[in-house]
């Protein structure tokens, strides 16, 4: 059986400090810095790619975990789940229209997404601008105001309708996976375009899925190969 390797150890110190060391020592420091100066400056515009993905990794993690959240939800006959499902719902629609528009983050066109789930972009992006983001007459929400008179008097009374999906939209699940996928492909395309560009190995933290990752609510065993980034 083969010795396991031991960590490798690290010193760091300032770069004020290089001047006190021997004339040998400083000479092979400074060849360093500018060998890797040199090989950052001609990967830069795959570095700034990869620093937006990096950026957008903290949004695909927590549009996972709702969407686990909302699929392992069971339903009860309170009023309690009903705004329960109702904020993780807003949690869900919110934060991946984070992830779809990208800002400082990796965004995604609808381009990107197959054929199959476009509609499916589509109606998550108007549950969020009509529903959430503004009250703007989306159809699975209505209100009517009603007024009776008798005795005198004037009786106000409101007629609502809210419709939601028990745990979120069945066809969300292979939407996410779909983008975490996504997510992990355009990782892997810049570290190759990084060795191709520096002649170098480039790295990136990456595990195994959490236990909540899972292929359906009810299952225990996290999905294989679902492409979930793990950053320490």
């Amino acid at each position: 059986m083969g010795k396991t390797e031991e960590p490798k150890e690290y010193v760091v110190f300032p770069e004020e400090a290089i001047k006190y060391l021997p004339e040998e020592w400083k000479k092979h420091l400074y060849a360093l810095k500018e060998e890797g100066q040199g090989v950052l400056e001609a990967a830069d515009d795959n570095l700034k790619i990869l620093n937006r993905l990096a950026h957008a990794f903290p949004t695909m993690a927590s549009l996972r975990y709702i969407q686990h959240r909302l699929a392992s939800t069971k339903f009860e006959p309170t009023m309690e789940w009903v705004l329960e499902n109702d904020m993780l719902t807003l949690a869900f629609v919110t934060t991946y229209v984070r992830l779809i528009d990208g800002g400082i983050g990796s965004g995604v066109s609808r381009g990107a997404l197959p054929a199959e789930l476009c509609s499916v972009h589509d109606n998550i992006i108007e549950l969020r601008n009509k529903r959430y983001a503004h009250n703007a007459g989306h159809d699975s929400i209505t209100g009517n105001l009603e007024i009776g008179f008798e005795d005198g008097k004037f009786d106000i009374g409101v007629n609502f309708n809210m419709g939601f999906h028990v745990g979120g939209a069945l066809e969300w699940e292979p939407l996410v996976v779909f983008l975490d996928n996504l997510m992990f492909s355009r990782l892997h395309a810049q570290l190759t375009k990084l060795k191709q560009k520096t002649g170098r190995e480039w790295t990136f933290p990456s595990g195994p899925p959490p236990k909540w990752v899972s292929s359906g609510p009810d299952s225990t065993t996290p999905a294989e190969d679902d492409g979930l980034i793990v950053v320490a």
